[in-house]
């Protein structure tokens, strides 16, 4: 099947061609880092994570929205979702990969994260999102590539199969669980320190990666002679409309803890992310803008999906679609984790600004990102083409089902008759009728009079 991703015309390649230039560019910046140590980045001693944490923390989100088509199309049998299924398990592997490589980029001594494994602590919720997300990681690939390797060959899901499909869907929501863990648990910060971290993570989850996956399947759509079906891009905005809601939500309901409780510690970061901070006479406000351009695009976005018209009409879903994915890159990543951070726990307010080096690497890990992603949608794509019959052929199928539903009806339909007066009716209905009619029954009693003619 891996031939499918080398071919492809002009546009396909030219696009292949600028991401592997700036995975490039991403690579001599890490290298330069690698050599210079974390010092050419942003951070600090005070602020250690940044944009690498905050890019990992969103991908997890964007990652287990695979869940989103999987569990409609496998569990349920939803059809409309079933074009894509591959697709959306392949954006998760591909969210999977970037996930493991903002930590790796973190780490001053990459080569120490197999001590995550060789020193296991039963007690490190680090350990615990290490296997999460590699399994999930496997579990997606092996899926995704089986199941179009069956429909390849035209045959059924093996019975191993299946069984993994079931153990994927409760996995996807425990990767953004156990991540939120990772937050939620730290007493030392006040900021994270909330039992809404993970609902509000898989709300953001759900709106994300879905409004990632119809923005996929709009330019799959428009680029090649693949559908994913607009009727199923439709639903998934919905979803992720919803989420979107869920998500303001509880954004609401923690600002009106804090602000209501007036709880110092919870109160300066809040205060540090909406207003921003004044010491010595000095403002600290770097991230004020950002977050109300977050609270303003999640708004108008939510308001545009619930509008029939431009939730239905491809340019304007695109727009609301790609709103709701910078709301919550900004509101999952930078605004989540740096205000975690200021003011420090001894009261210092240092901020924090990615460095270019820093943003050159991020912008190369979500190059190499979408570059996997290309890679494996094009090889679902060419699979699901080859293999589709063609429309007609699909249309006749659908009216045979529909004349098979009709006979089954008409089937089933039995005699029933009045023990009354023995007067035989086509249906219960009838029946029923007659017995009010003439023998003064009502409906609800009817089976009082009313008997099925045994054949």
């Amino acid at each position: 099947m891996i031939e499918y991703a080398i071919r492809g015309g002009r546009y396909y390649w030219t696009w292949i061609a600028i991401l592997l230039a700036i995975v490039a560019v991403g690579g001599a910046s890490y290298y330069y880092q690698y050599q210079n140590g974390l010092t050419v980045t942003g951070m600090s001693k005070e602020v250690s994570w940044g944009l690498y944490i905050a890019n990992f923390t969103f991908l997890v989100g964007v990652a287990a929205s695979a869940v989103i088509v999987v569990l409609p199309a496998y569990l349920y049998d939803y059809k409309k979702f079933k074009n894509l299924t591959s697709i959306g398990e392949f954006l998760g592997a591909s969210a999977v990969i970037m996930c493991i490589l903002f930590i790796l980029v973190d780490l001053g001594r990459p080569d120490r994260v197999m001590n995550v494994v060789l020193n296991p602590r039963p007690n490190s919720v680090m350990l615990y999102d290490f296997i999460v997300l590699s399994g999930y990681f496997l579990l997606n690939i092996v899926i995704a590539w089986s199941v179009l390797a069956a429909k390849e060959k035209n045959k059924g899901y093996a019975t191993w199969l299946k069984i993994l499909i079931y153990i994927a869907i409760p996995w996807a929501i425990s990767i953004h669980t156990v991540t939120a863990f990772l937050y939620g648990g730290l007493v030392g910060r006040p900021f994270w320190n909330t039992a809404l971290m993970a609902p509000r993570f898989l709300a953001g989850a759900f709106a994300s990666g879905p409004s990632l996956l119809i923005v996929a399947g709009l330019v799959i759509r428009k680029f090649t002679k693949f559908d994913p079906g607009m009727d199923a891009l439709k639903k998934i905005a919905e979803i992720a409309a919803f989420a979107m809601v869920a998500n303001l939500f509880m954004i609401g309901v923690e600002l009106f803890t804090t602000y209501y409780s007036g709880h110092p510690h919870h109160l300066e970061h809040f205060n540090y992310l909406f207003f921003g901070l004044q010491e010595d006479g000095h403002v600290y406000n770097k991230l004020v803008p950002w977050i109300w351009t977050s609270l303003a695009l999640g708004v108008i976005s939510v308001l545009m999906l619930i509008y029939p018209k431009t939730r239905t009409t491809p340019k304007y879903l695109a727009a609301a679609c790609v709103m709701i994915f910078a709301s919550v890159w900004i509101d999952k990543g930078m605004g989540l984790i740096i205000p975690g951070y200021i003011p420090s726990q001894w009261g210092i307010v240092r901020e924090y600004w990615p460095s270019l080096v820093e943003s050159l690497i991020a912008l190369g890990i979500w190059a190499l990102g979408m570059l996997v992603f290309t890679l494996l949608a094009k090889v679902a794509i060419g699979v699901t083409l080859e293999t589709s019959p063609p429309e007609e052929e699909v249309e006749e199928e659908e009216e045979v089902e529909e004349e098979v539903e009709v006979v089954e009806e008409v089937v089933e339909e039995k005699e029933y008759k009045c023990e009354l007066c023995d007067a035989v009716f086509r249906n219960l209905d009838e029946c029923c009728e007659h017995a009010e009619k003439e023998h003064k029954i009502s409906k609800a009693s009817c089976d009082m009079a009313c008997a099925e003619v045994e054949e």
